[in-house]
């Protein structure tokens, strides 16, 4: 039998001594996703049993500005029941080619808008939009997967239009989202009604409400009411609840 050389032994000592403070000081392992085999439409990610669904690229911004969407969506029932201040300062969160932006710019005249999106392309179509319509109170912003680069207390308010289903990272997003909103702001989520079958979009782009809540409200945001006002869509209201 070989015997170890002391120096061996006292390294292998110090590590197993240092093993309860580097548990400590290291971050715990993420288990708020499970892997699994993706559908067709997903990504291998799931979040309280949901899959995340695959990101629609920038190659799809025609999508965004079909003329159907007018009937299909109400953008205008969305901008009126977000009932917002004329100096409200709002995040529109995956604004794509800012569809939903510049109605909202022209809803808060002395207020602003932060467009966010983590597509570049999408980003510059969006400025072009701005400019062509001269439009001088957005401001676009490259978020990031799981951040959206806004500032802490920032936001009175912030939309979520059909793009929350398609986070990679909707716990640390929402996380970010929430250190943006100021006490007692608040989020409108609008996706697809995942409890209807009849509503003719693919099923990981649909949400249920039951979900939604259960998804928001791991961050910390309170459900307020869902607005039935849209033909296909839940229209959602978070709060997020003031200290104390």
């Amino acid at each position: 039998m070989k015997h170890r050389h002391p120096l061996t032994l006292i390294v292998a000592w110090c590590l197993l001594a240092a093993l309860p403070a580097l548990a400590q000081s290291a971050p715990a392992a993420d288990n708020r996703y499970t892997i699994h085999a993706p559908s067709r439409d997903g990504i291998d990610k799931f979040y309280f049993g949901r899959e995340i669904s695959q990101v629609m690229g920038h190659q799809g911004a025609a999508w965004l500005e079909r003329s159907a969407r007018e009937v299909e969506e109400r953008p205008d029932r969305v901008v009126e029941g977000m009932a917002l201040a004329p100096d409200a300062e709002v995040a529109d969160i995956g604004a794509g080619t800012g569809y939903f932006t510049v109605r909202i710019a022209a809803d808060v005249p002395t207020g602003r808008v932060y467009a966010v999106d983590v597509q570049p392309e999408m980003l510059e179509v969006l400025r072009k939009r701005m400019e062509r319509s001269a439009i001088t109170n957005v401001t676009p912003v490259l978020g990031a997967e799981d951040d959206p680069k806004l500032a802490s207390d920032s936001v009175d308010a912030v939309l979520l239009v059909d793009a929350y289903h398609e986070f990679a990272h909707p716990f640390e997003m929402m996380q970010g989202i929430r250190r943006a909103l100021r006490p007692g702001g608040r989020v409108f989520l609008i996706e697809y009604r995942g409890e209807d079958p009849r509503v003719p979009i693919k099923p990981l782009h649909k949400m249920t409400q039951a979900q939604a809540i259960t998804e928001l409200e791991a961050v910390g945001l309170r459900w307020v009411e869902t607005l039935d006002i849209l033909p296909s869509q839940h229209f959602m209201v978070f709060e997020n609840p003031a200290e104390g």
